[in-house]
Protein backbone atom coordinates (compact mmCIF):
# COMPACT_ATOMS: atom_id res chain seq x y z
CA UNK A 1 0.00 0.00 0.00
CA UNK A 2 1.36 3.16 -1.14
CA UNK A 3 0.52 6.13 1.86
CA UNK A 4 -0.11 9.33 0.92
CA UNK A 5 -0.02 12.79 3.28
CA UNK A 6 -1.77 15.99 1.99
CA UNK A 7 -0.41 19.53 2.86
CA UNK A 8 -3.35 22.06 1.99
CA UNK A 9 -6.72 20.27 1.89
CA UNK A 10 -8.39 23.16 0.04
CA UNK A 11 -10.63 22.68 -3.22
CA UNK A 12 -7.83 20.33 -5.35
CA UNK A 13 -6.51 18.78 -1.75
CA UNK A 14 -10.30 17.67 -1.37
CA UNK A 15 -10.72 16.58 -4.82
CA UNK A 16 -7.42 14.47 -4.43
CA UNK A 17 -9.36 12.72 -1.44
CA UNK A 18 -12.16 11.97 -3.22
CA UNK A 19 -10.97 10.86 -6.20
CA UNK A 20 -8.47 8.50 -4.47
CA UNK A 21 -11.33 7.32 -2.20
CA UNK A 22 -14.17 6.95 -4.84
CA UNK A 23 -11.91 5.48 -7.78
CA UNK A 24 -9.88 3.21 -5.31
CA UNK A 25 -10.33 0.22 -7.38
CA UNK A 26 -9.26 1.24 -11.25
CA UNK A 27 -6.61 3.35 -9.38
CA UNK A 28 -5.34 0.36 -7.43
CA UNK A 29 -6.03 -1.47 -11.23
CA UNK A 30 -3.51 1.16 -12.86
CA UNK A 31 -0.87 1.41 -10.08
CA UNK A 32 -0.12 -2.26 -9.37
CA UNK A 33 -0.88 -0.88 -5.38
CA UNK A 34 -3.67 0.64 -3.26
CA UNK A 35 -3.22 4.29 -2.95
CA UNK A 36 -4.55 5.41 0.20
CA UNK A 37 -4.79 8.87 1.40
CA UNK A 38 -3.97 8.72 5.21
CA UNK A 39 -3.52 12.38 6.72
CA UNK A 40 -3.94 16.24 5.71
CA UNK A 41 -2.74 19.46 6.46
CA UNK A 42 -4.35 22.21 6.80
CA UNK A 43 -4.45 26.32 8.27
CA UNK A 44 -7.58 26.41 9.62
CA UNK A 45 -8.84 23.30 11.93
CA UNK A 46 -12.55 24.52 12.68
CA UNK A 47 -13.20 25.07 8.82
CA UNK A 48 -15.20 21.81 7.90
CA UNK A 49 -13.26 19.94 4.72
CA UNK A 50 -15.91 17.16 3.83
CA UNK A 51 -12.85 14.78 3.89
CA UNK A 52 -12.67 11.71 6.18
CA UNK A 53 -9.05 11.58 6.82
CA UNK A 54 -7.38 13.10 10.20
CA UNK A 55 -6.41 16.53 9.66
CA UNK A 56 -3.21 18.43 11.60
CA UNK A 57 -2.08 22.47 11.31
CA UNK A 58 1.24 21.06 11.72
CA UNK A 59 2.72 19.99 8.80
CA UNK A 60 5.87 17.96 10.76
CA UNK A 61 2.72 15.64 11.22
CA UNK A 62 3.42 14.68 7.88
CA UNK A 63 6.97 14.97 7.32
CA UNK A 64 7.70 13.20 10.42
CA UNK A 65 5.55 10.43 10.00
CA UNK A 66 8.27 7.81 8.51
CA UNK A 67 4.69 5.48 7.10
CA UNK A 68 3.84 8.02 4.57
CA UNK A 69 5.45 7.57 1.33
CA UNK A 70 4.38 10.26 -0.80
CA UNK A 71 3.74 14.17 0.13
CA UNK A 72 1.23 16.16 -2.02
CA UNK A 73 2.21 20.04 -1.52
CA UNK A 74 -0.80 21.99 -2.36
CA UNK A 75 -0.44 24.86 0.05
CA UNK A 76 0.63 27.48 -2.25
CA UNK A 77 3.39 30.31 -1.73
CA UNK A 78 6.87 30.11 -3.00
CA UNK A 79 9.51 30.01 -0.22
CA UNK A 80 7.71 28.21 2.82
CA UNK A 81 6.49 25.43 0.49
CA UNK A 82 9.75 25.63 -1.09
CA UNK A 83 11.50 24.38 2.49
CA UNK A 84 8.31 22.32 3.42
CA UNK A 85 9.07 19.99 -0.12
CA UNK A 86 12.81 20.31 0.67
CA UNK A 87 12.62 18.59 4.01
CA UNK A 88 10.15 15.98 2.49
CA UNK A 89 12.52 14.80 0.20
CA UNK A 90 15.72 14.72 2.77
CA UNK A 91 13.25 12.13 4.97
CA UNK A 92 12.89 10.00 1.42
CA UNK A 93 9.64 10.92 0.77
CA UNK A 94 8.41 11.36 -2.69
CA UNK A 95 6.40 14.50 -3.43
CA UNK A 96 3.98 15.69 -6.07
CA UNK A 97 3.13 19.51 -6.66
CA UNK A 98 0.65 21.78 -8.09
CA UNK A 99 2.91 24.74 -7.34
CA UNK A 100 3.77 26.26 -10.26
CA UNK A 101 5.04 29.66 -8.03
CA UNK A 102 7.36 27.57 -6.13
CA UNK A 103 8.19 25.70 -9.33
CA UNK A 104 9.06 29.02 -11.13
CA UNK A 105 11.41 30.02 -8.74
CA UNK A 106 13.21 26.81 -7.11
CA UNK A 107 12.13 23.94 -10.27
CA UNK A 108 16.40 23.39 -10.54
CA UNK A 109 17.45 23.14 -6.68
CA UNK A 110 14.43 20.68 -6.02
CA UNK A 111 16.16 18.53 -9.15
CA UNK A 112 19.16 18.77 -7.36
CA UNK A 113 18.11 18.14 -3.65
CA UNK A 114 15.44 15.55 -4.70
CA UNK A 115 18.34 13.19 -5.67
CA UNK A 116 16.60 9.31 -6.61
CA UNK A 117 13.37 10.85 -4.83
CA UNK A 118 10.72 11.54 -7.56
CA UNK A 119 8.70 14.95 -7.72
CA UNK A 120 5.84 15.01 -9.68
CA UNK A 121 4.99 18.77 -10.76
CA UNK A 122 2.28 17.84 -13.94
CA UNK A 123 -0.57 19.43 -12.23
CA UNK A 124 1.34 23.09 -12.05
CA UNK A 125 0.88 23.22 -15.47
CA UNK A 126 -2.05 23.85 -17.24
CA UNK A 127 -4.65 21.87 -15.24
CA UNK A 128 -5.59 18.54 -16.41
CA UNK A 129 -4.03 18.62 -20.05
CA UNK A 130 -0.85 16.08 -19.58
CA UNK A 131 1.79 18.72 -21.27
CA UNK A 132 4.75 17.99 -18.61
CA UNK A 133 4.60 14.12 -19.47
CA UNK A 134 3.98 15.20 -23.44
CA UNK A 135 7.13 17.50 -23.06
CA UNK A 136 9.29 14.98 -20.88
CA UNK A 137 8.39 11.41 -22.68
CA UNK A 138 6.07 11.79 -25.79
CA UNK A 139 8.02 14.02 -27.28
CA UNK A 140 11.61 13.35 -25.85
CA UNK A 141 13.27 12.86 -29.80
CA UNK A 142 12.40 16.57 -30.90
CA UNK A 143 14.43 19.55 -30.73
CA UNK A 144 11.58 21.57 -29.72
CA UNK A 145 10.80 24.39 -31.73
CA UNK A 146 8.45 26.84 -30.06
CA UNK A 147 5.57 26.17 -27.14
CA UNK A 148 2.38 28.83 -27.91
CA UNK A 149 0.26 28.16 -24.91
CA UNK A 150 -3.37 29.39 -23.39
CA UNK A 151 -2.80 28.65 -19.63
CA UNK A 152 -4.22 31.17 -18.10
CA UNK A 153 -8.58 30.31 -18.36
CA UNK A 154 -9.50 34.02 -16.27
CA UNK A 155 -7.55 35.95 -18.78
CA UNK A 156 -9.12 33.69 -21.98
CA UNK A 157 -12.71 33.69 -20.26
CA UNK A 158 -12.48 37.47 -19.86
CA UNK A 159 -11.17 38.14 -23.89
CA UNK A 160 -13.36 35.71 -25.19
CA UNK A 161 -16.60 37.70 -23.80
CA UNK A 162 -14.79 41.10 -25.13
CA UNK A 163 -14.25 39.82 -28.59
CA UNK A 164 -17.40 37.95 -28.98
CA UNK A 165 -20.18 40.19 -26.88
CA UNK A 166 -18.33 43.75 -26.94
CA UNK A 167 -18.11 43.62 -23.09
CA UNK A 168 -15.86 46.00 -22.04
CA UNK A 169 -12.45 45.09 -19.63
CA UNK A 170 -13.95 46.19 -16.14
CA UNK A 171 -17.71 44.68 -16.19
CA UNK A 172 -16.21 41.50 -17.71
CA UNK A 173 -13.71 41.36 -14.71
CA UNK A 174 -16.50 42.19 -12.25
CA UNK A 175 -17.98 39.13 -13.66
CA UNK A 176 -15.29 36.64 -14.29
CA UNK A 177 -15.18 37.61 -9.81
CA UNK A 178 -18.41 36.60 -9.60
CA UNK A 179 -18.22 33.73 -10.92
CA UNK A 180 -14.87 32.95 -9.01
CA UNK A 181 -12.89 32.35 -12.20
CA UNK A 182 -11.32 35.32 -11.21
CA UNK A 183 -9.73 36.34 -7.43
CA UNK A 184 -10.75 39.54 -5.49
CA UNK A 185 -7.16 40.56 -5.77
CA UNK A 186 -6.96 39.28 -9.94
CA UNK A 187 -3.60 40.94 -10.60
CA UNK A 188 -1.94 37.54 -10.36
CA UNK A 189 -3.95 36.32 -13.55
CA UNK A 190 -4.56 39.67 -15.48
CA UNK A 191 -1.11 40.84 -15.27
CA UNK A 192 0.18 37.72 -16.61
CA UNK A 193 2.37 36.37 -13.72
CA UNK A 194 0.37 32.71 -13.17
CA UNK A 195 0.96 32.31 -17.22
CA UNK A 196 4.41 32.68 -17.04
CA UNK A 197 5.05 30.87 -13.62
CA UNK A 198 4.00 27.66 -15.96
CA UNK A 199 6.14 29.15 -19.47
CA UNK A 200 9.14 29.31 -17.09
CA UNK A 201 8.67 25.29 -15.95
CA UNK A 202 7.46 24.38 -19.46
CA UNK A 203 10.67 26.09 -21.05
CA UNK A 204 13.10 24.29 -18.27
CA UNK A 205 11.63 20.92 -19.55
CA UNK A 206 11.95 21.64 -23.41
CA UNK A 207 15.18 23.74 -23.31
CA UNK A 208 17.26 23.39 -19.99
CA UNK A 209 16.76 27.36 -19.66
CA UNK A 210 17.33 28.38 -15.88
CA UNK A 211 15.03 31.52 -15.74
CA UNK A 212 13.37 33.18 -13.19
CA UNK A 213 10.13 35.66 -13.55
CA UNK A 214 12.11 38.88 -13.18
CA UNK A 215 14.13 37.58 -16.04
CA UNK A 216 11.09 37.39 -19.06
CA UNK A 217 9.00 39.87 -20.55
CA UNK A 218 5.62 39.41 -19.67
CA UNK A 219 2.84 42.06 -20.24
CA UNK A 220 -0.86 41.46 -18.53
CA UNK A 221 -4.80 42.45 -20.60
CA UNK A 222 -5.22 45.26 -18.04
CA UNK A 223 -5.06 47.66 -21.06
CA UNK A 224 -6.90 46.28 -24.37
CA UNK A 225 -10.14 48.06 -24.75
CA UNK A 226 -13.07 47.98 -27.23
CA UNK A 227 -10.79 49.81 -30.34
CA UNK A 228 -8.20 46.57 -29.48
CA UNK A 229 -11.45 44.75 -29.98
CA UNK A 230 -12.68 46.66 -32.87
CA UNK A 231 -9.21 46.07 -34.98
CA UNK A 232 -8.91 42.67 -33.99
CA UNK A 233 -12.66 41.72 -35.73
CA UNK A 234 -11.79 44.12 -38.57
CA UNK A 235 -8.46 42.40 -39.26
CA UNK A 236 -9.63 38.37 -38.33
CA UNK A 237 -7.58 38.55 -35.35
CA UNK A 238 -8.58 36.88 -31.97
CA UNK A 239 -6.96 38.82 -29.09
CA UNK A 240 -5.37 35.96 -26.44
CA UNK A 241 -2.85 36.39 -22.98
CA UNK A 242 -0.39 33.86 -24.95
CA UNK A 243 2.89 32.28 -23.37
CA UNK A 244 5.53 31.98 -26.16
CA UNK A 245 8.85 29.97 -26.46
CA UNK A 246 10.33 29.74 -29.16
CA UNK A 247 14.10 28.58 -30.14
CA UNK A 248 16.17 29.88 -33.30
CA UNK A 249 20.06 29.24 -33.14
CA UNK A 250 21.51 29.48 -29.77
CA UNK A 251 19.19 31.30 -28.03
CA UNK A 252 15.41 30.95 -26.97
CA UNK A 253 13.04 33.98 -26.23
CA UNK A 254 10.41 33.86 -23.45
CA UNK A 255 7.78 36.04 -23.57
CA UNK A 256 4.11 36.33 -21.90
CA UNK A 257 1.84 38.73 -23.17
CA UNK A 258 -1.45 39.87 -25.33
CA UNK A 259 -1.58 38.76 -28.74
CA UNK A 260 -3.44 39.21 -31.71
CA UNK A 261 -3.78 35.74 -33.84
CA UNK A 262 -5.24 35.00 -36.39
CA UNK A 263 -8.84 33.35 -36.25
CA UNK A 264 -7.54 30.48 -38.78
CA UNK A 265 -5.27 29.20 -36.18
CA UNK A 266 -5.83 26.85 -34.31
CA UNK A 267 -5.04 27.96 -30.60
CA UNK A 268 -7.25 31.30 -31.60
CA UNK A 269 -10.08 29.42 -31.23
CA UNK A 270 -9.70 28.11 -27.77
CA UNK A 271 -12.45 29.83 -25.53
CA UNK A 272 -13.77 30.60 -22.29
CA UNK A 273 -11.74 29.33 -19.43
CA UNK A 274 -10.35 26.52 -21.22
CA UNK A 275 -5.86 26.13 -22.19
CA UNK A 276 -4.28 24.88 -24.35
CA UNK A 277 -0.76 24.33 -25.50
CA UNK A 278 0.61 24.17 -29.57
CA UNK A 279 4.09 22.53 -29.01
CA UNK A 280 6.02 22.25 -32.20
CA UNK A 281 8.86 19.83 -32.92
CA UNK A 282 11.44 19.15 -35.62
CA UNK A 283 10.50 15.86 -36.04
CA UNK A 284 6.82 15.73 -35.27
CA UNK A 285 5.72 18.95 -36.35
CA UNK A 286 2.98 20.68 -34.42
CA UNK A 287 1.03 18.85 -31.75
CA UNK A 288 -1.95 20.58 -30.09
CA UNK A 289 -3.30 19.84 -26.28
CA UNK A 290 -6.60 21.12 -24.82
CA UNK A 291 -8.09 20.71 -21.87
CA UNK A 292 -9.63 22.51 -18.65
CA UNK A 293 -6.83 24.54 -17.07
CA UNK A 294 -8.41 24.49 -13.59
CA UNK A 295 -10.57 23.31 -11.38
CA UNK A 296 -10.64 21.38 -8.33
CA UNK A 297 -11.16 18.02 -10.14
CA UNK A 298 -8.99 18.47 -13.30
CA UNK A 299 -5.85 19.60 -11.23
CA UNK A 300 -6.50 16.72 -8.92
CA UNK A 301 -6.70 14.16 -11.87
CA UNK A 302 -3.14 15.36 -12.87
CA UNK A 303 -1.92 14.81 -9.37
CA UNK A 304 -2.78 11.93 -9.15
CA UNK A 305 -1.55 10.60 -11.94
CA UNK A 306 1.56 11.50 -10.70
CA UNK A 307 0.89 9.29 -7.89
CA UNK A 308 0.03 6.75 -10.02
CA UNK A 309 3.29 6.92 -11.53
CA UNK A 310 5.25 6.62 -8.47
CA UNK A 311 3.72 4.17 -7.45
CA UNK A 312 4.13 2.36 -10.46
CA UNK A 313 7.81 3.29 -9.94
CA UNK A 314 8.26 5.04 -13.48
CA UNK A 315 9.03 8.22 -11.94
CA UNK A 316 13.00 7.36 -11.73
CA UNK A 317 14.34 10.08 -14.33
CA UNK A 318 15.56 13.41 -13.34
CA UNK A 319 12.59 15.70 -12.34
CA UNK A 320 12.92 18.30 -15.45
CA UNK A 321 13.88 15.03 -17.89
CA UNK A 322 17.38 15.13 -18.62
CA UNK A 323 20.44 13.48 -17.52
CA UNK A 324 23.40 15.85 -19.11
CA UNK A 325 23.21 19.28 -20.31
CA UNK A 326 20.19 19.31 -22.52
CA UNK A 327 21.35 20.95 -25.85
CA UNK A 328 25.12 20.47 -27.33
CA UNK A 329 25.46 24.25 -27.00
CA UNK A 330 23.81 25.67 -24.00
CA UNK A 331 21.08 28.05 -24.87
CA UNK A 332 20.92 31.40 -23.82
CA UNK A 333 17.80 33.69 -22.91
CA UNK A 334 17.00 36.34 -25.78
CA UNK A 335 16.50 39.85 -24.75
CA UNK A 336 13.06 41.15 -24.92
CA UNK A 337 14.51 44.04 -27.37
CA UNK A 338 15.48 41.26 -29.64
CA UNK A 339 12.33 40.18 -30.40
CA UNK A 340 11.27 40.03 -34.32
CA UNK A 341 7.55 40.14 -35.19
CA UNK A 342 4.78 42.61 -36.75
CA UNK A 343 3.03 45.00 -33.98
CA UNK A 344 -0.17 46.50 -33.16
CA UNK A 345 -0.26 50.25 -32.27
CA UNK A 346 -2.98 52.26 -30.58
CA UNK A 347 -2.71 56.09 -30.31
CA UNK A 348 -5.46 59.11 -29.34
CA UNK A 349 -4.10 62.43 -31.52
CA UNK A 350 -5.70 65.56 -32.25
CA UNK A 351 -7.51 65.45 -35.29
CA UNK A 352 -5.72 67.71 -37.43
CA UNK A 353 -3.35 67.87 -40.69
CA UNK A 354 0.22 66.84 -40.44
CA UNK A 355 -0.23 64.30 -37.40
CA UNK A 356 -0.49 60.94 -39.86
CA UNK A 357 2.69 62.52 -41.64
CA UNK A 358 5.15 62.74 -38.27
CA UNK A 359 4.01 59.50 -37.09
CA UNK A 360 4.85 58.00 -40.25
CA UNK A 361 8.76 59.90 -40.19
CA UNK A 362 9.72 58.56 -36.38
CA UNK A 363 8.23 54.86 -37.53
CA UNK A 364 10.64 55.47 -40.60
CA UNK A 365 13.21 56.59 -38.62
CA UNK A 366 13.18 52.99 -36.75
CA UNK A 367 13.11 51.31 -39.98
CA UNK A 368 8.85 50.37 -39.19
CA UNK A 369 6.90 50.21 -42.22
CA UNK A 370 2.53 50.69 -41.69
CA UNK A 371 0.81 47.06 -42.72
CA UNK A 372 -2.74 48.42 -42.07
CA UNK A 373 -4.40 51.58 -40.92
CA UNK A 374 -7.91 52.59 -39.21
CA UNK A 375 -8.74 55.45 -38.06
CA UNK A 376 -11.77 55.97 -35.81
CA UNK A 377 -13.00 59.79 -34.26
CA UNK A 378 -13.25 59.65 -30.62
CA UNK A 379 -16.19 60.81 -28.14
CA UNK A 380 -14.64 64.61 -28.94
CA UNK A 381 -14.55 65.91 -32.29
CA UNK A 382 -11.00 67.41 -31.36
CA UNK A 383 -9.23 63.85 -31.02
CA UNK A 384 -9.11 60.58 -33.45
CA UNK A 385 -8.07 57.48 -32.50
CA UNK A 386 -5.37 55.64 -34.77
CA UNK A 387 -5.29 51.78 -35.12
CA UNK A 388 -2.13 50.83 -37.56
CA UNK A 389 -0.25 47.43 -37.91
CA UNK A 390 3.23 47.22 -38.95
CA UNK A 391 5.61 44.96 -40.72
CA UNK A 392 8.12 42.97 -39.25
CA UNK A 393 9.95 44.80 -36.97
CA UNK A 394 12.60 44.57 -33.92
CA UNK A 395 11.47 44.95 -30.52
CA UNK A 396 13.71 47.77 -29.85
CA UNK A 397 12.41 49.49 -32.56
CA UNK A 398 8.88 49.85 -32.21
CA UNK A 399 9.89 50.64 -28.57
CA UNK A 400 11.87 53.26 -29.15
CA UNK A 401 9.31 54.61 -31.84
CA UNK A 402 6.54 54.44 -29.17
CA UNK A 403 8.77 56.51 -26.67
CA UNK A 404 9.56 59.05 -29.40
CA UNK A 405 5.71 59.24 -30.53
CA UNK A 406 4.10 59.91 -26.78
CA UNK A 407 6.51 63.32 -26.79
CA UNK A 408 5.18 64.61 -29.92
CA UNK A 409 2.31 67.43 -28.46
CA UNK A 410 -0.52 66.10 -30.41
CA UNK A 411 -0.33 62.95 -28.55
CA UNK A 412 -3.27 62.80 -25.86
CA UNK A 413 -2.03 59.41 -23.83
CA UNK A 414 1.16 57.25 -23.81
CA UNK A 415 0.51 54.63 -27.53
CA UNK A 416 -0.60 51.07 -26.25
CA UNK A 417 0.76 48.46 -28.56
CA UNK A 418 0.09 44.89 -29.04
CA UNK A 419 2.39 42.13 -30.94
CA UNK A 420 1.05 40.16 -33.49
CA UNK A 421 1.81 36.71 -34.00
Amino acid sequence: MIKVGIIGVGTVGTSVVEILQKNRDIITARAGKEIKPVFGVVKNLAKNRGVDIPLSDNVDDILNDESIDIVVELMGGVDEAFEVVKKALSKGKAVVTANKAMLAYHRYELQHSANRQPIGFEASVAGGIPIIKALREGLSANHIESIKGIMNGTCNYMLTKMMNDGVEFDEILKEAQELGYAEADPSFDIGGYDAAHKLLILASIAYGIDAKPEDILIEGIENINKEDIFFANEFDYNIKLLTIAKKSGNSVELRVHPALISKKEMIAKVDGVMNAVSVVGDRVGETMYYGPGAGGDATASAVIADIIDIARDVNNSPMLGFKKILENDILRLKNSDEIFTKYYVRIEVEDKIGVLSQISTILGEESISIGSFLQKQSKSSKYATLLFSTHECCEKNIQNAIKNISKCKFVKNYPSMIRIE
